[in-house]
Order: structure tokens, then C-alpha cells, then sequence
């Protein structure tokens, strides 16, 4: 998913340097393109808020009741969460460049 959203990024920018290739079937497709991008920012802000949960639970329940089963969740959850985070800022940043994209296209058909 990273690299099919790096993708359509730059064809996008490279498609509004060109202005004359920006039409309605482009911003129809740009619209798309971001619904489909937002679903799966919702998907992962899910996951990863529920990894951070789990984190946080499994963090409270080494300092309750130290063992090494409590120490390795926490470890393997943390672990897990940290990625996840990572993921959602890549998700989340690509999908506000692509709104500042979509209304940059968007002001030239309307001056066309």
C-alpha cells in the first residue's frame, strides 16, 4: 500500500504540472483514490489504537505482577505498536497531501 500511494502522489503532482491533463475524470479519480486511502487510514488508526491499548494493558500488568510471560507481551506488543505507528503518520500525511493535491487540481478546472 506505501508504495502504490508514493506512486499515485507523483503521477498526480506530474499530472498538475501539466494543466491541460487535468479534467473531471481526473478529479473523479482523485476522489476515489481518497476514499480508498481514507478507509484504510480508518483501518489502521483501528489497529493501532487497539495495539496501544494492549500495550499500555500489558505495561500495567508487568508493574502489577512481574513475570517474564508479562515482560515479553509487553515487549512483543510494543514491538508491534511501534511500526503501527509508523505506518499511520505515512497514511495519514499522504492522505492531507492528497486533499492539498485534489484542490490545487480542482482550482485549475474551475479557471479552464
Amino acid at each position: 500500500m506505501k508504495s502504490e500511494i508514493k506512486d499515485y502522489l507523483s503521477e498526480a503532482e506530474i499530472r498538475l504540472k501539466d494543466k491541460d491533463s487535468i479534467d473531471e475524470a481526473f478529479l473523479s479519480e482523485m476522489l476515489t483514490r481518497i476514499g480508498f486511502y481514507q478507509h484504510e487510514r480508518l483501518v489502521h488508526l483501528i489497529v493501532t489504537m487497539t495495539f496501544a491499548i494492549m500495550t499500555v494493558l500489558a505495561f500495567f500488568m508487568l508493574v502489577t505482577a512481574y513475570s517474564l510471560p508479562a515482560l515479553l507481551l509487553s515487549l512483543l506488543f510494543l514491538g508491534l505498536t511501534i511500526p503501527y505507528i509508523g505506518h499511520y503518520y505515512f497514511l495519514e500525511n499522504s492522505v492531507q497531501k492528497l486533499y492539498r493535491l485534489y484542490y490545487q487540481a480542482l482550482a485549475v478546472v474551475k479557471t479552464i
